[in-house]
């Protein structure tokens, strides 16, 4: 199976069982919250998203292979462990760089939204008519 296939279904079952073999072992990850390097610590990222979310969902909307580059685009859904559960939506894309090996070194999320438009859904929940 090549990298967008384990990739795709990486996204379709995020959080759970994420295939962190492609990664590699000083793999580089930012998005607007984190900075680091490591797989050991991505993989601490991850379970922390799965103990603090409810009703995880990542819709791929599209995935580009572009020479040593991957491109994700996406929605990352969930609901917040707060009495009232909001639900936080953010979109974004991934870039995904590669080495010689097919290896992901670098992971770079970026959003469409602002970290404070991400706290605002938290405490000013969208009112469903």
């Amino acid at each position: 199976m090549n990298i967008i296939e384990i990739l795709k279904e990486d996204y379709q079952r995020f959080p759970v069982n994420q295939t962190y073999s492609i990664y590699a072992e000083d793999v580089y990850f930012q998005d607007p919250l984190n900075k680091f390097r490591g797989v050991d610590r991505y993989k601490q990222m991850i379970k922390l998203i799965e103990t603090l979310f409810i009703d995880i969902k990542m819709d791929l909307h599209s995935i580009q292979h572009l020479g040593d580059t991957i491109k994700t685009e996406w929605t990352l859904s969930w609901n917040f462990l707060l009495p009232w559960k909001p639900r936080i939506i953010i979109s974004g894309w991934s870039e995904l760089r590669l080495n010689s090996q097919d290896m992901i070194v670098s992971h770079i999320d970026y959003w469409n939204c602002s970290r404070l438009d991400v706290l605002k859904q938290h405490l000013f929940p969208a009112k469903i008519m």
